[in-house]
């Protein structure tokens, strides 16, 4: 016989004008939505919302009194209202609240509650699973960490399309990512427009995570996302100075050592024109640094031939920083305009022909760098994680070094046994220009 699942409850104490009371009673209705009811005490509570007001020092002084009787009497305690915005003040007096928002900060209200007290999932009843609805399979997915980006390279309208750098809160981000581990995710692919810069708009503000502090900061998420056991890994890294720390993660196995870098170019002058961002004069002894401390790093990278303005030179220097650099997987644009795009405007547009006639060079040579390095994989032993298995028994893998739809993939034989998700070890026996192959799994 089916069992309802037990449903949880909020409290909440509005204070302050009718304002105030209408923003209460938007987040009410929106818990209320998703299954929650409304407690009408704090004993019954599973978490209790303050909304304070803060415009007058007496107003400022009876939010403070509210917040320590709800702490006292429940301990599980969000602030949100207008003296929200006051969080150092908020915390040192009651330091032991679970979080801290500002006024009609309603998404963050409710994310702070969903990580607090998590909402009863009925699947005979609800519509929606906990971890939303997705595109991609159960064992892997997506996790956005911020929108918008404050660059403005000269071929990209991203800043007009999306915005300025708008980052998550971390532990809403945590939060999502508990949720899809224990629907059963086990690879989170982490993206934004620029991952490094994570946090900047938040000035790197500290916030609460299951009682720890973490900053909102790449390598502070890094780390606590690695912490959740799945696999975990990094997509669109600007190479700023401060990316060198995430390195040690991935040598200590949170993250997987694998980095998606769009370095787009190598000759200064292009790298100029184009507008690029973060630090690209010194790329080559950082990478080396990167595979000294983690042998194993897989890097790959995007690069755009015919900009306008480069020259015969400029493309020689590009493919021979390649030959050096042994990118592991590269993907390569030809050069267009887009509409809105400040590198529209530029002198020196490149021909069609001479476009087709380097992007076929530089992809030629990436292909014997990358049929070298999958060579030196034979023989070697990886973990694989299952994407699919075909009719005739073999299946499509994927290792540390493959991120799904972009990269190549490992073909997996005598796989009959084995379904979407599953892991396992096998050893390499075999490789082409850009897949591997491995015979039975051990």
């Amino acid at each position: 016989m089916h069992r309802p699942a037990p449903v949880k409850k909020i409290g909440m104490v509005s204070l302050g004008c009718p304002k105030a009371l209408v923003d209460s009673e938007r987040i009410l209705t929106t818990l209320r939505s998703e299954g929650y009811e409304i407690a009408a005490d704090y004993d019954s509570a599973d978490a209790v919302i303050v909304n304070t007001c803060g415009f007058l020092d007496s107003a400022k002084a009876e939010s403070l009194e509210a917040i320590g009787e709800a702490v006292a009497a429940n301990g599980r305690v969000i602030v949100t209202g207008c003296m929200g915005n006051d969080v150092e003040r908020i915390r040192e007096i009651h330091p032991r609240v679970l979080a801290v928002t500002g006024p009609q900060a309603f998404d963050e209200v409710v994310a702070a509650v969903h990580e607090t007290a998590p909402p009863a999932h009925d699947p005979y009843v609800d519509l929606v699973p906990p971890e939303g609805i997705r595109l991609t399979p159960r064992h892997y997915a997506y996790l956005k960490i911020s929108e918008g980006c404050n660059h403005h390279c000269s071929f990209c309208i991203i800043p007009s399309l999306r915005g300025r750098l708008r980052s998550r809160k971390p532990h809403h981000i945590l939060h999502e990512a508990t949720r899809l581990v224990e629907a059963g995710c086990q690879e989170l692919l982490v993206i934004s427009q620029d991952t490094s810069a994570y946090g900047v708009d938040l000035k790197h503000e500290t916030f609460n995570w299951k009682g720890r502090e973490l900053r909102a900061h790449i390598t502070d998420l890094a780390e606590a996302l690695g912490e959740l056991d799945v696999w975990v890994r990094l997509h669109y890294i600007y190479p700023y100075p401060h990316v060198d720390q995430l390195i040690p993660l991935m040598a200590d196995g949170l993250v997987l050592p694998y980095l998606d870098i769009p370095f787009q170019h190598a000759s200064p002058s292009v790298l100029k024109a184009m507008r690029r961002p973060a630090h690209q004069e010194r790329t080559l002894e950082r990478i080396e640094c990167w595979r000294r401390e983690v042998p194993d790093l897989a890097l790959r990278s995007t690069m755009i031939v015919g900009f306008p303005g480069e020259t015969d030179d400029d493309f020689e220097q590009l493919l021979e920083w390649l030959r050096e650099a042994r990118l592991d997987r590269v993907g390569c644009f030809r050069y267009e305009n887009v509409e809105g795009a400040a590198s529209n405007n530029l002198d020196g547009h490149v021909p069609e022909e001479v476009k087709k006639e380097r992007w076929n060079r530089l992809m030629e040579l990436q292909r014997d760098i990358s049929r070298d390095k999958l060579a030196s994989r034979v023989g070697t032993t990886t973990d694989i994680i299952i994407d699919s298995v075909g009719e005739d028994g073999v299946a499509i893998g994927r290792s540390w070094a493959e991120a799904p739809e972009i990269d190549g993939v490992i073909h997996v034989e005598d796989a009959d046994e084995l379904e979407p998700g599953d892991l396992l070890t096998a050893e390499i026996t075999g490789s082409d220009d850009y897949d591997l192959h491995v015979g039975p799994p051990l």
